[in-house]
């Protein structure tokens, strides 16, 4: 009994002692820890990290660009064999426990205290630990970290359901290679949804957090394979799936590869253009993790159109110059297998439409070549019957007669899928640029602003400045008509010379045929782009009334030439300003401004911008230009009866006015010149498609088409642009370092093929879009010769369209047309 009263009375000291310790550490962890802890109410509007996705306006997928990849799902989405395999994997007593499990953290210091603190030790971390730690903490590896994790999830739990908790870990945990979540772990391994998951896959993704980086099924098959099984025998011993299915899993292969974004769409210049805007309103940080997206205007349809016509018309100009030979040549005894030929080709990126290939034999039938992928395929010389080589750009060598003659083993070449066969092909050296706008809005159906993104950014569309050449010349005439000409008038096609001060020596253009034609009406000349009546009008009208009446097609002033050569299309512009004012043919005499975006929308579905839309309003009344009140000193101000229309400049808005809600209501868009003169221009620029230099576009079978070809000095820009149905479109073709393309590579010839090719699909299922004539324009038979008003029973006579107000005279009884002095400038 002595003995043991001292033992009793140590015990209850020693209790006392620690117990006094504990309080203590609870004081001091209460004192230092508590109030340091971050609030957990963020946890209820978190914002995860969502990246920047961009659509077409059929909400196709364009781009998603990010540092993180993350598609948020809400817990009732998740299929519940998914959340059985986390629980399985990671917490199965979370449903149970208060945010902490007692038996792990218990574990994790035992193991701590025999590594005596020398390393990372498993267990102890709930699921509410792990969001505790994912949004708040960092992964510093300490006991003060530890404490602070799990004080932070007891006040998680305190504030949040089981199902909250869950649902943000599931969408913030990394699951390897840029996947946070697993909406997007399950597209970037499997391609899928969740609901497209087998159990396999699903515990796969599952085995991830413990080292997403390391033993994911990609960097890591093997050891993934093992934490995988492991997880389903988790799951089988917990009786969350019964042992047919444990098994069948367990046999499935490791399916997963990279997957990229699921993008629908290949529209990159434009998914540029509207990441570029987004990145310059909001910042880089919040536009590629706001989870914003972007609806634009393009139809995915005609912008796949687009992408096929660019193709399909380099293509067939670099055929017609010949072949060039193979872009490498390989050492095939150096590569003594199959997968070492692929690991090459693996390294070599296809280029548009075109993949790399190497030849691996080659006889006078037939060339068998080994396929980026693996693909074994055979050319037959009817694939490679085209492929006369290229002595100049001019020059071209014999049509080969045998495979051998063309390809040799080891040769890199290009193939292209064409109507279900490969062919040979070689990357364009020239490039092309095609955009189409709506003409009523401007909004900008297609762009395509070269044969490749991924080889060059740069956007021909809207970054080339280029001379459009005779496309030009429709702006020159539209002044014209507005100057007192006629589509009648006579002009003289003659040869003139210039004294031009910005140029060093007189200018003496020419026609593009080397040839005169003399007295020609302005329509002939429109058709047949005579060169010089275009410098006649210019100069007769006035470089300066030219230049003002121009720039309100939407031109900069500065950025039309202030010489005689703008007649020609010496000026260098964009493709996307020529479409934006040929737009004001096509829609009756309206400027509209392109737009390539309708809203940006951030993750809650507000939309952030809208832009402010201009759209030809034809029934509208016309603006009111007021100046002060409008009257005159004198008089007093009396109200104004009747409708009339008025600019938001007009209006004066209080201070204390409501901020208006809503979408953006556009406005009407300004009327730049009559719908008289656009009517007349289209009609001229309809003969051109009719007969003139836009016929190959007759094959589209429409009497609703116009447009215009445009070839520049040397052969170095072709041009087509052109409307109907609706629809402007724009192609250029050309080399980027301004070279020539060679002989006969004309507008007509070069770009109008594109167009047509484009337009086909475009204007599909749209009806013809004539239109009525408008009124204030008058119809009278002319007598050719003259371009006077033909007296009756005059044989020879045209029906030619005029302004009401400008008809020409009547020719006098005794004209006969051959004594008559033409309307001759100069």
């Amino acid at each position: 009994m002595v003995r043991i009263k001292p033992l009793i009375v140590f015990s209850i000291r020693l209790f006392f002692l620690i117990f006094a310790l504990a309080a203590i550490g609870v004081a001091v962890i209460w004192l230092t820890i508590v109030p340091t802890l971050p609030s957990v109410d963020s946890l209820r509007d978190v914002r995860l990290q969502v990246p920047l996705r961009i659509y077409s306006a059929d909400e196709q997928l364009m781009l998603e660009v990010g540092e993180q990849r993350r598609t948020p799902v809400a817990l009732h989405d998740v299929p519940e064999t998914m959340r059985l395999a986390f629980l399985a994997a990671e917490d199965d007593r979370f449903y149970r426990h208060p945010g902490i499990d007692w038996r792990g953290t218990v574990r994790g210091v035992w193991l701590y205290g025999r590594s005596m603190g020398r390393g990372r030790v498993p267990g102890g971390s709930t699921i509410t630990q792990q969001v505790a730690r994912r949004f708040f903490l960092s992964t510093e590896y300490s006991i003060t970290r530890k404490l602070r994790e799990i004080l932070l999830a007891v006040k998680i739990e305190q504030d949040l359901s089981k199902d909250e908790i869950f649902e943000l870990y599931l969408n913030k945990e990394f699951l390897g290679h840029r996947a946070y979540g697993i909406g997007a772990a399950a597209q970037v391994y499997y391609g899928k949804t969740l609901h497209e998951l087998t159990l396999a896959e699903m515990a796969m993704i599952a085995a991830l957090p413990k080292a997403p980086s390391r033993d994911n099924p990609i960097s890591g098959p093997r050891q993934a394979m093992i934490r995988r099984n492991w997880v389903l025998d988790r799951m089988h011993r917990l009786g969350y799936i019964d042992a047919e299915a444990h098994a069948a899993a367990r046999a499935e292969p490791n399916n997963a590869r990279l997957h990229g974004p699921e993008r629908q769409l290949n529209a990159d210049w434009v998914a540029e253009m509207a990441r570029q805007f987004t990145v310059e309103r909001l910042g880089a940080s919040e536009a590629y993790g706001g989870g914003y997206r972007v609806v634009t205007t393009v139809d995915a349809r005609l912008q796949r159109a687009a992408d096929q016509a660019v193709r399909d018309g380099l293509q067939s100009y670099d055929r017609r110059h010949g072949w060039r030979g193979p872009e490498l040549r390989f050492d095939l005894d150096d590569m003594t297998s199959l997968a070492e030929i692929e690991s090459r080709l693996n390294q070599i990126r296809p280029v548009a439409d075109l993949l790399p290939a190497v030849v691996v034999e080659s006889d006078e039938a037939q060339a068998r070549l080994i396929l980026r992928g693996g693909a074994d395929i055979v050319l037959e010389m009817s694939a490679l019957g085209w492929a006369r080589p290229q002595l100049a750009q001019d020059a071209l060598g014999a049509r080969p007669e045998r495979a051998s003659d063309v390809l040799s083993p080891g040769d890199l070449v290009r193939l292209r899928r064409v109507d279900d066969e490969w062919r040979l092909a070689q990357i364009p050296v020239a490039e092309a640029a095609l955009v189409a706008l709506e003409a009523d809005t401007g909004a900008i159906l297609a762009l395509v602003g070269g044969l490749d993104f991924g080889r060059s950014q740069f956007n021909r569309v809207t970054q080339s400045r280029r001379q459009p050449g005779s496309a030009f010349k429709p702006f020159v005439y539209a002044a014209a008509l507005d100057h007192g000409f006629t589509p009648a008038s006579i002009v003289n096609d003659a040869p003139v010379v210039i004294d031009d001060p910005s140029m060093e020596r007189a200018w003496r253009p020419t026609n593009f045929s080397r040839r005169f034609h003399g007295p020609t009406p302005l329509r002939e000349a429109m058709v047949h782009s005579r060169n010089l009546v275009s410098v006649r009008l210019l100069m007769s009208m006035g470089l300066d009334y030219a230049r003002d009446y121009i720039s309100d097609f939407g031109f900069d002033r500065a950025e039309l030439p202030a010489g005689p050569s703008m007649a020609l299309g010496s000026a260098s512009l964009t493709p996307l300003s020529m479409t934006a004012a040929y737009a004001v043919f096509a829609n009756g005499g309206y400027a509209v401004e392109p737009q390539f975006m309708h809203r940006l929308v951030d993750g809650d579905g507000t939309i952030v911008f809208e832009p402010a839309w201009r759209k030809v309003c034809r029934d509208c009344p016309p603006v009111l230009e007021v100046v002060g009140n409008g009257l005159p000193e004198d008089e007093e101000e009396t109200p104004i009866t009747g409708p009339r229309r008025i600019t938001p400049g007009q209006i004066a808005v209080p201070d204390d006015f409501p901020e208006l809600a809503g979408p953006v209501v556009p406005q009407a868009a300004d009327q730049v010149i009559s719908s008289q003169t656009a009517w007349l221009i289209g009609s001229m620029l309809s003969d051109v498609i009719t007969s003139g230099t836009g016929r190959r576009a007759l094959a589209l079978n429409r009497r609703d088409l116009a447009g215009k070809t445009g070839t520049t000095n040397d052969l170095r820009d072709t041009w087509f642009a052109g409307y109907g149905g609706g629809i402007v479109t724009t192609v250029w073709l050309g080399m980027d370092d301004n070279r020539s393309l060679g002989r006969n590579e004309q507008g007509g010839r070069t770009a109008l093929p594109l167009w047509v090719d484009f337009m086909a699909e475009a204007l599909r299922d749209r009806p013809e879009h004539s239109g009525p004539v408008p009124v204030g324009l008058a119809q009278a038979l002319i007598n050719p010769e003259t371009g006077l008003r033909a007296r009756p029973g005059m044989s020879g006579a045209v029906q030619e369209w005029f302004h009401a107000d400008n008809l020409p005279p009547l020719e006098a009884a005794e004209d006969n047309g051959q004594e008559s002095d033409p309307f001759d400038i100069f």
